[in-house]
């Protein structure tokens, strides 16, 4: 480690000088993953969701995200990444035997979509709270579309290791802030780097250079900003992740919202603000309009998820309540990094080189000076992350660093080689030294972005001879081969999942029974709590 001391950040030094670093290992790495369902000729299924993988609503592993079609697979956080992984590969080949003659569509971006009615808005049944995740489904719809819904991700949950904390806290050295008070303070710095320096998670992992153009039947005036790659595909030649530019979830009302990043309470009051805040265009839609709920409110967010950012400070919450309110009363628990694109090279669309590296880089991204963020820095973050998104693998690539212009690969290099020191510690009781092997392998592709996954795509499409949908296709096939080939799961496992099944339709049930309020009134009381 000596050899490295001049790229250690104070904080971590101070670790080191205290025999403490060790405190870095063992955070909490849990996973969500989205899953277009398909049919086998690449057409989004129309079906409801399958009975035996258990009720949407109350399921604690196998759920839908906005449409009845996208699968939503959750794993339980694991101090050890590799038992995160399994959890996922085990969710996806129960899942696999319970699919009939569908498959999973391996690419983030949707190809089998005819505009927007045929993207089934998902169901969770009659109880107050099941009407009030499909009309918050039906309020995007109205306000976005439904075609943007359909794309899928993979959101990776981290939480810093809670001895860690103790540790820092005992370097910050103010008796007066609370152990939650600090946590909470320091996730917030976290979140700020990330969005300073999470472009290069885009360059790195990006997998949606290219859009089918039936995603743009239901908006083909955002067809000309692109290229056509041949009949049926568009694209830009040195994109990353189209699904996280600006023809991904965004909006311009949402492009104007100065959400404070600076601390907890900013956070809250300012996203709090944008649910009070009414709308004029979203007021013309109407909330309730001849007795049907169109949207839960005319306001700029209808709930807090609605508003879209690459990484979400979280708090477990209790049943029914608020996402914000469960921060201001507990703290952040963990946080939630929403720019992974699926992996189409990967069955379960995330491997663990991936993992390793986005632990390595959040852990970086807390031990790094955080200042404060000022509007002008929102909006250069944006811009960068755009560039990336749009043309990040071009050779001459240049970012705003502060101010500076600087090369997309000088400022990846200089990230990369400020982790080394944070992937030494983290591989320190590993013998094959994985932390520092991904670390390798993505300078790599730093020094040639041909190896990156969207590279990758772009060539073998052209070398193929075939459209973006046919690949995404191909890939959803071979991965439902591999499931398949598999040895059968476990009895005792299987019956795990029967059971969760069961469990989660009779949790339903009681929750429909337990129901003694009106939904005007349900509702009423939802946004009033405080």
């Amino acid at each position: 480690m000596d050899n490295l001391k001049t790229h250690i950040s104070p904080r971590l030094r101070y670790l080191i000088d205290n025999n403490q670093q060790h405190l870095l290992c063992n955070g909490l790495k849990g996973i969500e993953k989205e899953s277009l369902r398909i049919s086998k000729q690449g057409a989004i299924a129309s079906t409801t969701h399958p009975k035996a993988l258990g009720a949407a609503l109350t399921h604690p592993s196998i759920t839908t995200d906005y449409s009845e079609a996208l699968l939503e697979f959750i794993t339980e956080p694991f101090a050890d990444i590799k038992q995160t992984l399994a959890s996922m590969h085990q969710i996806h080949q129960f899942v696999y035997q319970n699919l009939g003659n569908e498959i999973l569509l391996a690419a983030s971006m949707p190809c089998g979509i005819n505009g927007d009615k045929s993207i089934p808005i998902a169901e969770y049944g009659s109880s107050n709270i099941g009407k009030m995740k499909h009309i918050y489904r039906k309020g995007l719809w109205h306000r976005y579309g439904r075609t943007m819904q359909a794309i899928a991700g993979i959101h990776f949950n981290y939480s810093v290791p809670k001895p860690l904390w103790q540790a820092l806290k005992q370097q910050h050295n103010n008796p007066e802030q609370s152990l939650e008070d600090f946590i909470s303070e320091n996730y917030f710095k976290i979140i700020r780097n990330f969005q300073r320096q999470g472009w290069l998670i885009l360059y790195l992992f990006g997998a949606s250079p290219a859009i089918c153009k039936n995603f743009f039947k239901s908006r083909p005036q955002l067809m000309s900003q692109f290229v056509e790659f041949d009949k049926y595909t568009l694209y830009h030649p040195s994109a990353t992740s189209l699904r996280m530019s600006d023809i991904g979830y965004k909006s311009k009302n949402q492009a104007s919202l100065k959400i404070n990043y600076n601390s907890l309470d900013g956070y809250v009051d300012t996203l709090t603000a944008a649910m009070n805040t009414p709308y004029a265009d979203y007021e013309n839609i109407g909330v309730k309009v001849d007795g049907e709920y169109n949207q839960l409110s005319g306001n700029i967010l209808q709930i807090e998820n609605e508003f879209y950012n690459t990484v979400r400070p979280k708090q477990i919450m209790q049943s029914g309540e608020k996402p914000t309110l469960a921060l201001k009363r507990r703290g952040v628990e963990y946080i939630e990094i929403r720019s992974l694109d699926l992996d189409l090279f990967n069955p379960i669309g995330i491997d663990e080189d991936k993992a390793r590296f986005v632990e390595a880089f959040l852990l970086h991204c807390l031990l790094e000076d955080s200042p404060l963020q000022t509007e002008d820095e929102q909006a250069i973050n944006n811009s960068n992350q755009l560039t990336v998104a749009h043309a990040g693998r071009q050779e001459n690539t240049v970012l705003n660093k502060h101010g500076e212009i600087i090369p997309l690969r000088k400022w990846a290099g200089d990230i990369l080689e400020a982790m080394q020191p944070v992937c030494e510690i983290l591989d320190a009781n590993d013998a094959n030294k994985p932390y520092r092997a991904a670390l390798k392998l993505k300078q790599s592709l730093v020094k040639d972005s041909a190896l990156t996954p969207s590279a990758k795509i772009l060539q073998q499409m052209r070398e193929q001879e075939i459209p973006f949908g046919r690949f995404g296709l191909d890939a959803s096939a071979e991965h439902e081969k591999y499931f398949k080939s598999l040895p059968p799961l476990d009895d005792a496992i299987v019956q795990q999942f029967k059971e969760m099944a069961t469990e989660s339709y009779q949790k339903q049930a009681r929750i429909e029974a337990d129901d003694n309020l009106g939904f005007d009134e349900f509702l009423a009381n939802y946004f009033t709590q405080h």
